[in-house]
């Protein structure tokens, strides 16, 4: 079986993405973690069908590198929607449907897709951490020198704790950082840091403004390259009008053959 890709990455977090609104792709687990193999495949931190669903411009089916389904990811989206204006179908503004619920989605002069998240209205609150859900659950962890952390070592014993080894959570180090908020994720399902994580980046915006109503918009830095996300506490721990801003950058495409 010849399968035709594309390869799409934003702010280093990097997609094989395929185009499947006749309905004809349908890939196994293995398939899809050797397509995201960066030894024998395409090599990817996860893989994206675009498919035909009424009422919206597209949907957005996400499987994470081991090839299971995966939960909302918020670079993934802004890449989709870009491959999705790539391909022709062009809109001012996009509507598609992800496995958390609709999304709404646009592209800027800077060439930046602005993608509305879901709105999150529950906040755990722990000792030296919380944890929420911004289309997939959260881990967030205030620290110093970011920069110096062993991101791999230190995730990878808080998602395989006893409380998230069976359902998994990511989990995201953070640096305030006097023009924003500088983030390193190491993600479940891909199981190691990846270059920027999009629902992690808003997650970690959230906790940010924990203490401060209204619309704000927090700037970001990852290992991948810079994001922005705007949104609106109404008070207690709810936010609405989530907006994860930044780049979804065509790479190269072409076909792959699978047994």
């Amino acid at each position: 079986m010849d399968i035709q890709f594309s390869k799409y990455q934003g702010t280093g977090n990097d997609f094989v993405i395929i185009d499947n609104r006749d309905g004809k792709t349908s890939l196994s687990q293995n398939q899809i973690a050797f397509i995201c193999d960066r030894r024998k495949g395409i090599g990817a931190d996860g893989l994206m069908l675009l498919g035909n669903e009424k009422g919206f411009d597209f949907s957005m089916t996400y499987y994470n590198a081991d090839g299971k389904e995966g939960s909302m990811c918020g670079n993934g989206g802004r890449c989709l929607v870009q491959f999705a204006h790539d391909i022709g179908i062009v809109k001012e503004h996009y509507h598609f449907i992800a496995v958390d619920g609709p999304h709404e989605a646009t592209m800027d002069h800077k060439g930046w897709v602005h993608l509305k998240m879901s709105e999150v209205n529950a906040v755990e609150h722990g000792n030296d951490f919380h944890v929420t859900n911004t289309g997939s659950p959260h881990y967030i962890k205030q620290v110093h020198n970011v920069q110096a952390l062993d991101v791999y070592a230190e995730g990878k014993s808080i998602r395989y704790n006893e409380r998230f080894t069976k359902e998994g959570i990511n989990v995201n180090f953070v640096e305030q950082q006097q023009d924003g908020l500088f983030v390193r994720t190491y993600e479940r399902g891909v199981e190691n840091e990846t270059y920027s994580c999009g629902t992690g980046v808003t997650a970690a915006a959230l906790i940010a403004c924990l203490h401060k109503e209204g619309d704000q918009t927090i700037n970001i830095e990852t290992l991948g390259g810079k994001l922005a996300v705007k949104l609106h506490h109404k008070g207690g721990g709810h936010f609405n009008n989530i907006w994860l801003m930044g780049p979804g950058t065509f790479v190269f495409k072409g076909n792959i053959h699978l047994k």
